[in-house]
Order: structure tokens, then sequence, then C-alpha cells
């Protein structure tokens, strides 16, 4: 829950502004501050966290890149027709979502652009500080949200990592809530240790990877032998067409291959198949189908349908990873935050896989934010 904290804001920056989960976690921040709806889906506004100095919904104040020009309430105004807004959110939150709008700059690079990326690195680092002295922010937590890139070939550095090396620079605390590099760039490794900033990623855990880190552990605790796990998703929206490219797509799917691995101690046969369908819109369904042995080598199968809307599950997350990170700056905590890696498909660090054990790191982080004399830099 909410708890007692400077009055001043605390700065949200995203990456990819006025895309669907941006524009969703803005109204929504502002209508859950309202008291217009009540925090579903945040574990920053549970027991949890009670008594752990979290910023304040009502203090976060929204900025951002995109490449796009659709005002935020514009785009509000879609996502309400399309059902993932309710209806009377966007016009009781209009002034919320213009002044969000008002600190939406242009990223990049756009086509064209003859800027070298330490030119783009000091553009975008000029623009999260300006920020910053404009809202009077006593910090600012940069988080992307952005489509997911391909995989970087070569050694130039991929948008997402010009952004996170902006972040550093401007120094702020970074999350990768997409599957792009961001900070996984070999060239920003240093940088990122001798910054001393906490950062999280990547890739958020919303559908199908959080049934599987549920799942995953399931079989392998009750020794069942999972034979082969195959997975569908269909949808549609700006990341169904960013994965419609195979290289994207594969960015992607490491993480949910990843937590089979992990959770079951070996990759089973089949793999995840990721159709863009336009015409799904904010909407997916994954579908996951799973074979297995029983006892005395029985052939046994379950099959799991997750049906949901991709930015109402993740916009509470960012919410919430935002508000934990921030804390964490100011509490002096450095470096990659593994205990967060309940909120990611391909968390950082050496952590667990399973969502059970997961949550038990959380709720250490959680203790450890709760203690008033946490010594700069010192892990939880």
């Amino acid at each position: 829950m909410s708890a007692s904290f400077p009055h001043r804001p605390v700065g949200v920056w995203l990456i990819g502004a006025r895309g669907s989960v941006a524009t969703t976690v803005v109204a929504g921040c502002a209508a859950l501050a309202a008291r217009l709806h009540p925090p579903t889906g945040l574990l920053t506004e549970t027991p949890l966290f009670t008594g752990t100095g979290l910023p304040p919904l009502s203090s976060l104040v929204f900025g951002g890149h995109d490449t796009t020009d659709c005002p935020l309430p514009k785009r509000a105004e879609a996502l309400t027709a399309a059902g993932v807004l309710p209806y009377g959110v966007t016009t009781a939150v209009t002034a919320e979502l213009a002044a969000a709008d008002r600190e939406i700059t242009t990223g990049g690079p756009l086509p064209g652009d003859q800027r070298d990326e330490e030119e783009l690195t000091a553009a975008f680092a000029a623009d999260i500080e300006d920020f910053v002295r404009r809202t009077g922010a006593a910090r600012a937590v940069v988080v992307n949200v952005a489509s997911t890139e391909p995989p970087p070939t070569g050694t130039a550095l991929p948008p997402s990592s010009l952004y996170a090396a902006a972040a550093l620079r401007a120094g702020c605390p970074y999350v990768n809530f997409t599957p792009s590099t961001g900070l996984h760039h070999p060239a920003l490794a240093g940088p990122a240790r001798a910054s001393g900033l906490p950062h999280a990623g990547r890739d958020g855990k919303t559908g199908q990877t959080l049934l599987r880190a549920v799942l995953g552990p399931m079989f392998a605790q009750r020794s069942l032998a999972v034979r082969a796990w195959s997975g569908t998703n269909l949808l549609g929206g700006g990341d169904g067409a960013a994965l419609a490219d195979p290289a994207a797509a594969a960015a992607k799917n490491a993480g949910k291959e990843r937590v089979l691995a992990d959770t079951l101690g070996h990759s089973p046969q089949g793999e995840v198949h990721i159709d863009d369908v336009p015409a799904l819109g904010d909407w997916k369904t994954a579908w996951d189908h799973i074979a297995f042995d029983g006892f005395l080598g029985t052939r046994m199968v379950l099959q799991t349908i997750w049906q949901g809307c991709d930015s109402a599950l993740a916009a509470p997350l960012v919410l919430d990873l935002a508000r934990i990170v921030a804390r964490a700056h100011e509490v002096g905590l450095s470096g990659p935050l593994r205990e967060l890696g309940f909120y990611f498909k391909d968390p950082l660090g050496d952590g667990p896989a399973g969502l059970t054990e997961q949550y038990a790191d959380l709720a250490r982080l959680a203790e450890r934010l709760r203690t008033p004399d946490a010594r700069p830099g010192e892990r939880p």
C-alpha cells in the first residue's frame, strides 16, 4: 500500500510512451489515484508492501519518448472503444493524459537521422534530465514498454540500448519490460556497473509464461515426466505486428523456453508459435499443449487457454516496478535487482524460475525496502 513519502513527485519515463501499454499505465494510475477503481493487479497496493516507503500513485508523473504523434487522450479513446479501458475513465482522467502527453518527446533514430550513437544517447539523456527538472521530481525511473525489436547484429547499439544508455547517463534506474536488448548489450555492462543504479528486466511476465512458471514446478514436484510442451500465441496490435518478424519472435520465445528448462530441469520437445492476427487488437490468446507421462508410463495431456488483454495485464506490473525500483534507488540499492524476477520471463541474475520462489524473493526485497537504515550499495 502507499506509504508516507516526500511530497516531491517521482518521474516515470516511458519508452514507447504513446503505445497501448503506456497509455493504459498513465490512465490507470490516474484512475487509481482518484479512487475511481480498486487497485486490482497491483502487488504494491497489498499488505506485502505496507510500510515500505513506496511513492504513492498520486506522486507519479509521466513522460517519455515515442516516434508516433497520436496524443494520449486520442489513444485512450481508441483503447476505450476496443474495450481495453472502461467507459468513463478516459473522460475522467483527460487532464492527466494531456499533462503526460505534453511531456512526451520524439525518440528515434527515425529514418534519415544522421546522428551517431553518442549524439543520440546525449539527446535522449538531455530529454530525461529536462523532464526531471521541469517536474521537480525527486528521481525518475526509465521503463521500456516499446514494441519488441529484433536481436542486434554487429556491434551497433539498437534503439533499446541507446535509451538504456541514456537512462544511465541521466542518473536514472532502468526497467526493461520488453525482450529487447536494452542493458543486455555487452557495451553497456561496464557503464551499468559503474553507474551504481538499480535496474531490472527483462520481458514482463503477463500470461503464458506466468502459467508456465506455476505449472513447470508442479510437474517437477509431482515427479511427472513432461515429454513435450508446445504453445501458440494469437495476438494483434503493435506487438503482434512486431512479433511477425521471426527474429523478434525468437527474442520473445527465449524467455518462455528458459522457464521450462529451469523449472523442469530439461527442455521438452515443442516450441511456441506466435501469429499476428490484427483483428484481435490488444487482446491475445495463448494455448499450451503439454504431453506428460504418469505412473507406469501412462500417457496424459494437459491443455491450457489464456485469453486476456495485454495492456491491462501489463499496466499494473509496470506501476509496481516503477514504484519498487524508485524506492530501491532511494535507499541506495544498486545493480541488477534479481529479486524482481517475479515480474519477468527472462529475469536478471541466477534467481529461481518458479513463481512461488520468486514471490518469496520479492517478499524479502519488500522487507529490505521497509528497513529504514538501508546502506547504499548493499544488496538485500
